[in-house]
């Protein structure tokens, strides 16, 4: 990957590769018609509870809602919060599910599609990006993942280089991301950096949610123009946006205004006052023409404090019946498609060109390994954690110094320590995992990126290192100094019963993560249930009572103890167990429970197989059910 970075600076020409791309995609117009959305919801509330037959409440988000646009043509959505912009950008570039809409939307006259989705691009209003990745780093993974295979290697990465140079990026292209606790670029860098993760497969369709939110009016007005730029070459550019000012206003190709989920304009920016003036509504000032539409969608019109804001907004509502929504309709179904005669065979070829998806399995899972691995080893191998596993070790070390096996319940507590230890650890840094990555796979999914399945075994492989490694360490440091059995046989098979139990562990916190979705109920659960396994392990009980003796066979730390115990102790082993006497070390109390022999550690390791692979089944089949896989078109 060090040499992709590298050779992304070379200074070539990617001619050839915007050549193809440009042949790939049509302009497109965009038409909807009458589009309604509903949502169902329950009454929340401790007098739900007890309510018998509580029925779904159904709230109308947009209210038939209707507009065109066509190729090189900006659409601004303006509206107060809650008037339904983002949910009609989302169901616009086919995100919301079909279940949620009634009326009709059409792409060339088609409807949405596999080939439409990858002529799609979608830029959310939060910036979801690694933020220990670079700019370029950033660009070129996203390259070699969606551009297809009739793009050679260098090709994807001189296309990431086109899109830096194409929006100014150039200054900032080796800066990381940063979040809010890194410093990296600025905010309106990061915003046209997921613009330019959109552009890579040159769109002829881009929607932006938000594109100039918590953006100074400077570097909103730099992104406007960017995509200005981008329709003024025949692309077709949708846009919700809050407050703009009337700089960015007078940029916009047509308006559509929203109040409460109804349309009350629809039509050229520059015509809004003049229509709103010949209906009854004047600025009684010279204002922003924006900031005037919002107060009229707000229902405000003058600054009397008894004004029936309900009877603006039903007046307006009104007046768009009468005047405006005729001629949309007429419009709307006597306006050609652009591109329409070309569609099917764009179509065909797309499909063929990406098959289902635009790179091979392998492709994605070795790309997503690469840029796993840089991403997440500044977290795995943090000062703070290696001085947390470092401190740890020494501590046992000191405390367990040169125990031998007269001190018998020394030792034995030891290992049940490091089981336990290594029980949580790997078990509360996994549950984060995808909990804190899933807006990044729900956004990437939904732009047909990759499988699962490809993402699912890179987290997989790339966490084996950066998780064992310190596992790996811990264990020199204690074993040696707490002398434990001084056999390179038995420190090898005590070291991998501990890689064997913390990927396990792992698998857990994977499992427990990706089906709640909550960091903190995860955490809390995850404690419960490895406290339950510990104390079910034959430890601290020795005689459990047969009804509840049932959970040491779900307990992690059941049979990873019962393998520490094999790779120190054999059967015929003794200790000094009075002055003159020896005993059986498996007729020790914290041991005979457990058992030891080699029947036993092979089914203790069989369970923990089990559960190595079990639990990372239910964490990929919980990633499945909350819709991360939804098939594409």
């Amino acid at each position: 990957m060090d040499k992709e970075m590298t050779d992304i600076e070379a200074p070539t020409t990617n001619g050839a590769a915007s050549d193809i791309l440009q042949k790939r995609n049509r302009p497109v117009t965009l038409k909807f018609e009458d589009v309604v959305c509903r949502i169902k919801s329950k009454k929340q509330g401790l007098s739900s509870i007890w309510k018998k037959g509580n029925k779904e409440e159904e709230k109308i988000i947009l209210k038939g809602v209707s507009g065109i646009i066509e190729p090189g043509e900006v659409l601004a959505m303006l509206g107060p919060s809650g008037s339904g912009k983002t949910t009609l950008l989302t169901a616009l570039g086919g995100r919301l599910g079909s279940g949620k809409l009634q009326g009709t939307i059409t792409y060339n006259g088609q409807k949405f599609s596999n080939s439409m989705k990858r002529n799609t691009g979608f830029v959310t209003q939060d910036d979801v990006l690694y933020p220990h990745l670079t700019v370029t780093e950033t660009l070129v993974f996203t390259a070699l993942l969606r551009l297809p295979n009739s793009f050679s290697k260098q090709e994807k990465i001189l296309q990431a280089e086109s899109v830096i140079t194409q929006l100014g990026l150039t200054n900032c292209k080796d800066s990381i991301i940063g979040n809010t606790l890194l410093r990296g670029v600025s905010g309106g860098e990061r915003k046209r950096v997921s613009i330019g993760q959109e552009m890579l497969v040159n769109p002829s369709l881009l929607f932006l949610d938000e594109p100039t939110s918590g953006l100074d009016s400077t570097t909103a007005q730099r992104i406007v123009s960017c995509l200005w730029e981008l329709a003024n070459k025949g692309k077709t550019v949708v846009m919700t946006i809050h407050q703009p000012s009337s700089r960015l206003y007078y940029m916009f190709h047509k308006v559509l205004l929203l109040s409460e989920g109804s349309s009350v304009y629809f039509g050229k920016g520059s015509e809004a006052i003049k229509y709103f003036s010949n209906v009854g509504f004047f600025p009684a000032v010279a204002m922003n023409p924006a900031d005037f539409l919002l107060d009229l969608a707000n229902g405000v019109y003058s600054d009397e404090s008894t004004e029936d804001h309900g009877l603006v907004k039903s007046k307006l509502k009104s007046e768009y019946t009468k005047h405006i929504e005729p001629q949309l309709k007429e419009m709307l179904h006597s306006r050609g498609d652009s591109g329409q005669s070309h569609q099917q065979d764009n179509k065909h070829h797309q499909d063929t060109e990406f098959g289902r998806w635009p790179t091979t399995w392998s492709q994605q899972l070795c790309v997503l390994l690469r840029r796993g691995v840089k991403e997440r080893r500044h977290e795995s191998f943090s000062a703070l954690r290696i001085c947390q596993i470092l401190i740890v070790a020494i501590i046992c070390g000191l405390l367990w110094y040169k125990s031998d096996i007269s001190h018998l319940q020394d030792q034995v507590g030891l290992l049940f320590f490091i089981v336990g230890f290594w029980g949580f650890v790997p078990l509360f840094h996994a549950i984060f995992t995808f909990p804190q990555e899933i807006m990044m796979l729900q956004k990437e999914r939904s732009s047909g990126t990759y499988r699962l399945s490809s993402y699912f075994i890179s987290r997989m492989v790339g966490d084996l290192p950066m998780e064992l490694v310190l596992p790996t360490i811990f264990l020199i440091i204690t074993y040696w100094m707490a002398s434990l059995k001084p056999n390179l046989l038995s420190f090898f098979f005590t070291l991998l019963s501990l890689l064997f139990t913390v990927l396990v562990s792992q698998g857990l916190g994977l499992a427990l993560g990706a089906s709640l979705m909550d960091q903190k109920t995860a955490t809390t659960l995850g404690s419960v249930i490895m406290l339950s396994f510990m104390l079910a392990a034959g430890f601290y009980v020795q005689k459990v009572p047969k009804f509840i003796a049932w959970i040491k066979y779900l307990s992690i730390s059941h049979y990873t103890f019962k393998l520490f115990l094999g790779s120190q102790y054999g059967v015929r082993d003794t200790y000094p167990c009075s002055e003159g006497h020896q005993c059986l070390v498996a007729d020790f109390p914290s041991i005979k429970q457990i058992g030891i022999g080699l029947k036993g550690e092979m089914l203790a390791a069989l369970a923990l197989g089990i559960m190595l692979v079990g639990y990372r089944l239910l964490a990929y089949l919980a990633l499945m059910r909350i819709g991360v896989t939804k098939k594409l078109g």
